[in-house]
């Protein structure tokens, strides 16, 4: 594993634990000896988990669509930043970038990014671990929604076991670094079509 990805959010959010967490993830990727993947901007916990990774000695690569760069969002100050045409792009390549991913606290673009990541698992696109870091509990209820969506029959309980979840920074990491992907059996019967 050399490149970590972070998804999180182009907002600090209320709760000051975030940006805590943000700037300790940020600092435990860097002094690992990872490289950081990112969204490419410098508000928020974008900004934050950036500096972090920067200020501990790390490098740090963005990906941006051209559209944020044009609000002159992206940050000035990285190892490297990708400016591509659409958020799609984006996603594309920090995906083909990264050897894990993880999600801290953030909002539709976090999600939406995440969801994706643990979808191309679930269909075997790739077999990278997929983490969220649940500082103070910030993903429970998505969590709940998850577990709901397997009682009610729409997730398989396997794919649940994609996503690696922890609170503590340091902690996630240790157990990135000895993750095994969970097995996946084909996701849909063909006599199910």
């Amino acid at each position: 594993m050399k490149r970590i990805c972070i998804f999180c959010g182009s907002a600090s959010g209320v709760n000051p634990i975030y940006t805590a967490a943000a700037c300790a993830i940020g600092t435990e990727i860097a002094e690992r000896g990872y490289e950081l993947v990112y969204g490419g901007g410098r508000a928020g916990l974008m900004g934050i988990v950036a500096d972090a990774a920067l200020n501990a000695g790390g490098n740090v690569i963005g990906v941006i669509p051209t559209a944020l760069v044009e609000k002159e969002t992206e940050h000035n100050s990285l190892t490297t930043l990708h400016v591509v045409n659409s958020m799609h792009e984006r996603k594309a390549l920090m995906a083909d970038l990264s050897d894990a991913f993880i999600a801290l606290p953030g909002g539709f673009g976090t999600l939406d990014e995440f969801c994706e990541i643990v979808t191309w698992a679930q269909l075997g696109y790739h077999r990278k671990p997929a983490c969220m870091l649940n500082t103070d509990g910030y993903f429970d209820k998505f969590l709940a929604f998850i577990d709901f969506s397997v009682e009610e029959g729409f997730i398989r309980a396997e794919h649940r076991t994609l996503i690696l979840i922890d609170e503590q920074p340091a902690r996630l990491l240790d157990r990135l670094q000895v993750y095994e992907p969970p097995l996946m059996t084909k996701w849909l019967k063909r006599e199910q079509l």
